[in-house]
């Protein structure tokens, strides 16, 4: 039934126009906004919807979105140089950058203003 549909995925934020300087500012993807809401252009046309839910929005408790990068190194130092803070979990083996590398392939958490989990990681 769904074969040849292009589904997207979303995520709420509590705070629109905090996410989209977050998401275009900091992290430089393409952002537009309709109808109280963005669309995240990222590569591969495959766009990602943000919805407000205001102070009813909750981060969810695991990653919502990975960026694959070829350095990892290079993409916490530049995100950091940006305001980016890199989240450190208990349990995990991660270096003073905060890049985990023990376990699978080398990743770095990080929030949005919303406190939504992203990483960067890479494959």
């Amino acid at each position: 039934m769904f074969g040849q549909t292009k589904a997207f995925s979303g995520f709420s934020v509590d705070d629109v126009p905090k996410a989209k300087a977050f998401y275009e500012g900091v992290l430089g993807l393409r952002v537009s906004e309709e109808n109280g809401m963005l669309t995240l252009h990222i590569a591969g046309d495959r766009d990602i919807l943000v919805y407000p839910k205001g102070e009813a929005h909750e981060p969810a408790g695991y990653t919502i979105l990975n960026f694959p990068v070829d350095d990892i190194d290079k993409a916490v130092e530049q995100l950091g140089e940006r305001g980016v803070e890199f989240a450190r979990y208990p349990g995990f083996e991660q270096e003073a950058n905060g890049v985990m590398r023990a376990g699978g392939p080398p990743i770095a958490w990080f929030t949005d203003p919303a406190g939504n989990v992203l990483s960067v990681i890479q494959i």
